[in-house]
């Protein structure tokens, strides 16, 4: 008996380091034309991916875009030559720990510090003094809320918000629902560089996938590029340092959900209402009764928690109808 569970841990052993040293995927043709069509900046010695997009003749309008977890910019490239249409400048960033950018380890990674990129990427494009629109969605709302507070209390180095679009994020921890594998991460203190080194695509395509509509699901290469995205620089190594937003959320609420009631800055909210991590009609329900300034666009029944990827039309004429109206 004795020898057969060596025999089992010989052959096991070999077969978790092979498992655990996966080189990431191949970069797909269109996620590589999307590389190559950014560049990068340093902020603090880490490199920052960005894009940055000359478009509409004639208009002085700027768009700064604001990704979600666990995914990066190229979240926006079903919308992006649209907003190149209406926009003089569109631009985008993978936050550090996501996408193209660095992913260092061990690392404390902050809302703040990502407000903070924001901040120097637009100075490094020269954009400070610039009145620019900020577009968001999931992770990327809670950053747009940290700007909009130092806007709002004339923080050094803040930018000029003109307008603030907000779209499926759990802005509220009391209406936020994350995921169990979200939860786990965050929350298992030792125990999670061993759990984030076990996350594969099939974990992850399923995690995903259920924040999808049924009808709206991503195709195979849109799951393997998300998931490449990830894997860039170990990046799912960095996932539970990452999470912590959910704990700062919590922790900063009354910072940044006093930002969102009291600016007078014109906003707008684009809502997926089949969203299971922030749903409808409890988170809805408290956004309009606490953001009254704010004007809201809900989709249609079968969008869930990525509308500008599920409904890219949709979640356009929402966002350039509230755009054009002031």
């Amino acid at each position: 008996m004795r020898e057969w569970w060596i025999q089992v841990g010989l052959l096991t052993v070999p077969l978790i380091a092979v498992y655990l040293h996966i080189p990431p995927p191949h970069i797909s043709p269109t996620l590589n034309s999307w590389k190559t069509a950014g560049a990068f900046f340093t902020f603090k010695g880490n490199h920052i991916f960005y894009r940055d997009s000359l478009g509409a003749v004639g208009s002085s309008d700027v768009v700064i875009l604001l990704h979600g977890f666990p995914t990066s910019s190229y979240d926006w490239y079903k919308i992006w030559d649209r907003l190149d249409q209406r926009f003089s400048r569109v631009i985008a960033l993978d936050f550090l720990g996501f996408g193209f950018s660095d992913k260092p380890r061990p690392h404390q990674y902050s809302i703040f510090e990502q407000a903070n990129i924001v901040e120097a990427l637009m100075a490094h494009l020269g954009l400070r003094n610039q009145k620019t629109n900020i577009l968001s969605h999931d992770y990327g709302d809670t950053v747009a809320l940290e700007l909009l507070f130092r806007h709002e209390h004339n923080k050094t180095g803040h930018l000029m918000i003109s307008s603030l679009c907000l779209s499926n994020g759990g802005i509220f921890p009391e209406t936020h629902y994350p995921r169990f594998l979200q939860k786990l991460l965050k929350d298992s203190g030792v125990l999670s560089p061993i759990l984030t080194r076990l996350i594969n695509f099939v974990f992850f395509s399923k995690g995903i996938g259920a924040v999808f509509g049924p009808y709206t699901q991503p195709t195979d290469g849109e799951f393997w590029d998300m998931w490449t995205g990830i894997r860039i620089n170990d990046g799912h190594l960095v996932m539970d340092s990452i999470l912590q937003y959910i704990n700062q959320r919590l922790k900063h609420r009354d910072r940044w959900v006093g930002a969102l009631t009291t600016t007078t800055v014109p906003l707008h909210l684009i809502y997926g209402p089949l969203d299971s991590v922030n749903p409808h009609p409890q988170f809805i329900t408290l956004y309009q009764k606490l953001v009254q300034r704010s004007t809201v666009s809900v989709l249609d029944d079968h969008i869930s928690h990525y509308p500008h990827l599920e409904d890219p039309t949709g979640f356009m004429n929402a966002y350039l109808s509230f755009i054009n109206s002031f």
